[in-house]
């Protein structure tokens, strides 16, 4: 197990690209030490090589494909072996399939649910002893969940029912996270963007400039501002829309 003194400790799925990469990079910059997750050992290996090499924290890599219960357990596992504490843990690993209610895909609708929705359920489960115990040894500050959910889970979006329902759902569980946990010092906030411009948007590109969507740090940002929060504070989900005459719109 790593001895990394008094700092504070994240975990982050998704965070070897986009949204994820840029939370892992956030956080680093703040001190954290991280472990960072992603499905491919190659994305792994390389955001865990820029962030050390940038900001000299101790970062500890897992490849694990969140549609493997046994991946997300084999994670949970792997992070609690080697750090004794979660302050952070960030669900940002997410996927998404743009297809009609009439042209929906068996496997697509299974894969949605898995990574979306199952994974994060089964994450929490296994590190909530870790969040609480990290949160009763540092009872000013807490531990927090922080899910990227999607403004599609707030307000539905033609071609994402299944995307959207998924987000939905995760950002019901955080609220329930909160209500169970939150007297112990354990809480959860939702993030509900709308389009942010990361390589899972490039196919918008034919209809919506880049500069029309959010940015990665803008929702780093935000994740970062709860992380500055006392443990009185509990943030339910924070929605974020694109900036134009229709403020409910992914």
């Amino acid at each position: 197990m790593v001895d990394h003194g008094s700092g504070r400790v994240a975990l982050v799925t998704g965070g070897s690209r986009g949204i994820g990469a840029e939370i892992a990079r956030r956080l680093a910059g703040e001190g954290f030490a991280l472990t960072v997750a992603a499905r491919q050992q190659a994305g792994v290996t390389t955001a865990v090589e820029q962030l050390r090499a940038e900001f000299g924290v101790e970062v500890h890599g897992v490849a694990a494909n969140m549609a493997s219960a046994d991946d997300v357990a084999r994670l949970a596992v792997e992070h609690s072996e080697h750090f004794d504490r979660l302050d952070l843990l960030v669900l940002g690993a997410g996927m998404g399939t743009d297809e009609r209610i009439a042209d929906l895909r068996p496997k697509a609708y299974d894969l949605q649910l898995a990574v979306n929705l199952k994974a994060p359920v089964l994450l929490v489960r296994e590190l909530l002893p870790l969040l609480r115990a990290t949160a009763e040894a540092n009872p000013a500050t807490g531990a927090r969940v922080v899910a990227l959910a999607s403004i599609t889970g707030v307000a539905g979006e033609a071609g994402l029912s299944v995307y959207g329902a998924s987000k939905a759902a995760l950002i019901s569980f955080c609220e329930t996270l909160s209500l169970e946990e939150s007297a112990g010092g354990v809480s959860a906030t939702a993030l509900a963007p709308g389009y942010v411009d990361t390589d899972m948007t490039e196919h918008l590109r034919d209809r919506l400039d880049r500069d029309a969507m959010l940015t990665v740090g803008d929702v780093a940002e935000l994740v970062l501002s709860l992380t500055r929060l006392s443990a009185a504070a509990v943030v339910p989900s924070i929605v974020v829309t694109r900036a134009g005459p229709q403020l409910w719109r992914a």
